[in-house]
């Protein structure tokens, strides 16, 4: 019984936390159980849920991207130019996806047929396409975007924003491919042991690229969403989101080394980061010491992990 306990404690400790975490600031302020304040931390926390889910592809595999805030700001900036110029949204969302595959396929290429290492390689590609930015924006926001782009980031169907219901549809893919499909099953074998993964017949070539453009892919779509829900463009957006993104698929459970994770876990890990600024925020904390326990959750988070793979 005791095994069992400890098993399942183990096991749901990511939800167990957020449980416990949502508990406390409750008791400290009550107003943060409130349905506009819960509605408010999903459409918050969607943006990073959506770009923890492309990351949690990349880290399964061993990998690291760094360069998914730099995805976010050039595409919601070549997005916003788009569908000021042309009104079209569609034609919108369309560039900034493909120029989030791009990237993603630049880095997977770097890193696949370049023998770079992931955190070297995509550093120098969040340097460059965050440059990039700079010089397409020259520096300066793109703003007065047409409603029918603003309701995209603002709208509601029924009770649900916008924002929330994409996180949801993207995650639900995320889940199918990972757990129904050869190409997740691929994943987790290339994490788990690469040289026994190619050994095996996987393409792991192949498999190392297409992570990172599921992970650009899915910074681009956080970067439309993020345009439209502040109605502008900035050359600036996404800074450090690569850190919390990170820290959300960390937080859920998946491992550094690869191999052992899920989308559930990154989701929760979302809303654990998602409820905790949001608490500290209705605490009236200061941002410089929710640097600090953010920090410090992250830390508990990864040792967590090690202690785990220890035991193992």
């Amino acid at each position: 019984m005791n095994i069992n306990l400890k098993e399942n404690a183990s096991k749901y400790k990511s939800l167990i936390g957020l449980v416990v975490l949502c508990a406390i600031i409750t008791f400290v302020a009550p107003t943060f159980l409130t349905l506009s304040n819960i509605t408010n931390v999903f459409t918050q926390v969607s943006v990073n849920a959506i770009i923890a889910v492309g990351m949690t592809f990349v880290i399964l595999t061993g990998g690291i991207d760094l360069s998914v805030g730099s995805t976010l700001a050039i595409s919601g900036a070549l997005a916003a130019s788009i569908i000021k110029s042309t009104g079209n949204i569609y034609l919108a969302i369309i560039a900034a996806a493909l120029v989030g595959i791009g990237i993603g396929l630049i880095n997977g290429l770097l890193i696949s047929k370049g023998k770079l290492q992931a955190f070297i390689a995509t550093l120098a590609t969040m340097t460059i396409f965050r440059g990039a930015t700079l010089v397409f924006t020259n520096g300066t926001p793109i703003s007065k975007l047409p409603d029918s782009f603003v309701n995209l980031g603002n709208g509601k169907i029924g009770f649900l924003p916008m924002p929330v219901i994409i996180t949801v549809i993207v995650s639900g893919i995320a889940i199918y491919i990972l757990s129904q499909t050869k190409l997740g099953r691929y994943i987790y074998a290339l994490g788990g042991n690469e040289d026994s993964a190619r050994l095996s017949g996987i393409n792991t070539t192949k498999i190392k690229t297409l992570v990172y453009v599921v992970s650009g892919f899915a910074s681009a779509i956080a970067g439309v969403i993020i345009a439209s829900r502040i109605g502008s463009a900035s050359p600036n957006a996404g800074i450090g989101f690569e850190l919390d993104a990170i820290a959300a698929v960390v937080i859920g459970g998946t491992s550094l080394s690869g191999g052992e994770g899920k989308i559930s876990g990154t989701l929760i890990g979302a809303l654990i980061i998602g409820v905790l600024n949001n608490g500290l925020n209705i605490m009236n904390v200061s941002p410089f010491y929710q640097l600090i326990v953010k920090g410090l959750v992250i830390l508990i988070a990864v040792l967590l992990d090690k202690k785990n793979k220890s035991k193992a």
